[in-house]
């Protein structure tokens, strides 16, 4: 025990302090580089993919919004001149059998001719 010194219960050997380097080999510790930045282009292209996505599906609800808003302007233009959408008519009278699919929900249809041209 001369040669080892007895602290808080634990044998310490002599000699430096800390954590001895290990002898890694060096093609190891490339390869693992590689590998390292290999996961983090795979990382980064599903990333980019995801956010491709969102923007994506994004920009359809601005353009499906953007169809809404044109049926909703062309309803004022023609309520402007003193007609009354056929649309507009079966939602004050209680009547959504008489919409046409989709008429009354928040998505629009393709067709911007939903006006109905009598005067109510």
């Amino acid at each position: 025990m001369d040669e080892n010194k007895m602290v808080a219960g634990k044998v310490k050997k002599p000699g430096k302090r800390g954590r001895k380097p290990a002898k890694i080999d060096l093609k190891a510790k490339l390869e693992r580089s590689r590998q390292s930045a290999r996961e983090c282009r795979a990382r980064k292209k599903l990333r980019y993919q995801y956010l491709e996505e969102l923007v994506s599906s994004k920009e359809r609800a601005i353009c499906a919004l953007r169809e809404e808003l044109e049926m909703y302007k062309q309803w004022c233009s023609a309520m402007d001149q003193g007609k009354i959408p056929s649309e507009i008519k079966a939602l004050l009278t209680g009547d959504e059998q008489k919409l046409p699919p989709g008429g009354s929900s928040t998505k629009t249809t393709k067709n911007k001719n939903n006006i109905s041209s009598s005067n109510g």
